[in-house]
C-alpha cells in the first residue's frame, strides 16, 4: 500500500497510526526532501513524484507493485483525478480523504471503469465524510420511506490543518450546497441557520458544503439533503455581511494568494489539541408524513478520527473485503463503521423518534 501525500499533516497522521497500526506502506509525495525525511524517521520506504505525467504516475505504481493507494494531497479538485486514472490504468484501488463535493461526484460516477479494472474506488475515508454518512444510513434504516435528511457536526475545540484550508480556498466562491429532489443546488454563504440541542447544549449551525450533499444520496438515496455546521451567531451574522465578496475570492489569483498565507502561518491543531478536543455528530430524518428521526453522539477530533478510519479503511480494502466499484465508505463498510473503530469514535449515542409508534 502507498500514502501519496503523506508529508502533509494529516497525511503524517495516517502513516503513523499505520506504523502503530504493524503496518509499513510506502510513503510518497511530490516533495522528496520532506517525505525522505518522514519516512527515516518512521523506517518505511518512500518514492517521490508529481501527478503531472500520467505515463510515469502509472508506470510508477506499476513498478512499485501497490495494490492500494491513499490518496491524501489536497486539494482534490486538483489532485484526484490524475491519481484515479493511474490507479485505474495500473489496477489499484484507491481511496482519499477529500471532502469536497465535486470530487465525490466525480468518483462515484466511475464505478463501471473500477469494476472493469478490478479495482475500488472509496473517497471520503477521513472526518469527510465516515461520521456522517454512517449516520445518514443509519437513520435511513430506521426511516426507510425518508425524504428529508439534515446533518451537522459541531466541533468543541480542535482546529484547521493547511492543507484543510487550501482546500476550502479552493472551492470559493462556492460556499454552500444542498440536495432538493435528488439535483445539487448551490446555496449563499450562511443562507440558512437553525438551533440543535445537544447534551454540551444549544447549537447554531449554519449550512454549508459538506461532502454528504454528494454522499448521503450515494449512500441512501433521500433526495432532499441539507449539511451544516456550528458557529457562533455572531459570526454568522460576519459571514453574510462579507458574501458579496465571495466573487473576488474565486479569482484565481486571489486563492493563490491565500492559499500561500494559510501555507507560511498555519500548522494545524497540536497532539494535545486532538487528545481533548471532541466533535458532536447530529442528524434528523423526515417522511412525508412527518415522521422523524434525529440521532446524535460525540466522535474524536477532526484529524484523529480520520487518521483512523483511513487507516482501517486502507486495510480492509487492501484485504479485498471491499468488492470492485465505487462505493461511499458507510455503503462499503455499513452503519457500524466509525463504531468499530472504537469506543472514543461513536459514544453518548442518542436516539429520538417522534411521529410514527
Amino acid at each position: 500500500m502507498l500514502i501519496y501525500g503523506a508529508n502533509g499533516y494529516t497525511g503524517e497522521l495516517i502513516a503513523r497510526e499505520a506504523v502503530r497500526r504493524g503496518l509499513a506502506p510506502t510513503l510518497a509525495g511530490r516533495n522528496a526532501p520532506a517525505v525522505a525525511a518522514l519516512a527515516r524517521v518512521l523506517n518505511l520506504p518512500y518514492c517521490a513524484f508529481s501527478l503531472d505525467d500520467a505515463k510515469s504516475l502509472k508506470q510508477t505504481l506499476t513498478e512499485a507493485g501497490t495494490r492500494t493507494v491513499l490518496h491524501c494531497a489536497g486539494p482534490f479538485v486538483r489532485t484526484s483525478r490524475p491519481m484515479v486514472d493511474a490507479c485505474l490504468a495500473a489496477g489499484v484501488s484507491y481511496l482519499d480523504i477529500t471532502g469536497e463535493i465535486p470530487v465525490f461526484e466525480s468518483v462515484l460516477a466511475r464505478g463501471a471503469e473500477a469494476v472493469r479494472a478490478g479495482v475500488v474506488l472509496l473517497p471520503g475515508i477521513g472526518f469527510d465524510v465516515v461520521p456522517t454518512d454512517c449516520l445518514a444510513l443509519e437513520l435511513k434504516e430506521r426511516l426507510p420511506d425518508t425524504t428529508h435528511l439534515d446533518l451537522a457536526f459541531v466541533a468543541e475545540g480542535g482546529g484547521w490543518s493547511r492543507g484543510t484550508l487550501a482546500t476550502m480556498i479552493e472551492s470559493l466562491p462556492h460556499a454552500g450546497a444542498m440536495r432538493r429532489n435528488g439535483r445539487i443546488v448551490p446555496l449563499p454563504l450562511a443562507a440558512e441557520t437553525m438551533e440543535i440541542d445537544l447534551p454540551v447544549g444549544r447549537r447554531t449551525v449554519m449550512s454549508i458544503a459538506w461532502g454528504d450533499v454528494s454522499t448521503a444520496f450515494h449512500t441512501t438515496g433521500i433526495p432532499n439533503i441539507r449539511t451544516f455546521t456550528g458557529v457562533p451567531e455572531r459570526e454568522v451574522q460576519l459571514l453574510r455581511k462579507v458574501s458579496p465578496l465571495l466573487p473576488i475570492a474565486g479569482w484565481k489569483p486571489v486563492k493563490r494568494l491565500l492559499q500561500l498565507w494559510v501555507r507560511r502561518t498555519v500548522t494545524g491543531p497540536s497532539a494535545f489539541q486532538r487528545q481533548r478536543a471532541r466533535t458532536w455528530i447530529w442528524g434528523t430524518a423526515r417522511n412525508a408524513d412527518g415522521a422523524s428521526v434525529t440521532s446524535f453522539f460525540s466522535t474524536a477530533e477532526g484529524y484523529a478520527l480520520t487518521a483512523r478510519s483511513a487507516v482501517e479503511g486502507l486495510l480492509r480494502v487492501g484485504s479485498g473485503a471491499v468488492p470492485c466499484g465505487a462505493w461511499t465508505p458507510a455503503r462499503a463498510f455499513g452503519a457500524q463503521f466509525l463504531a468499530g473503530l472504537g469506543p472514543e469514535f461513536a459514544a453518548q449515542a442518542a436516539v429520538q423518534i417522534a411521529g410514527r409508534t
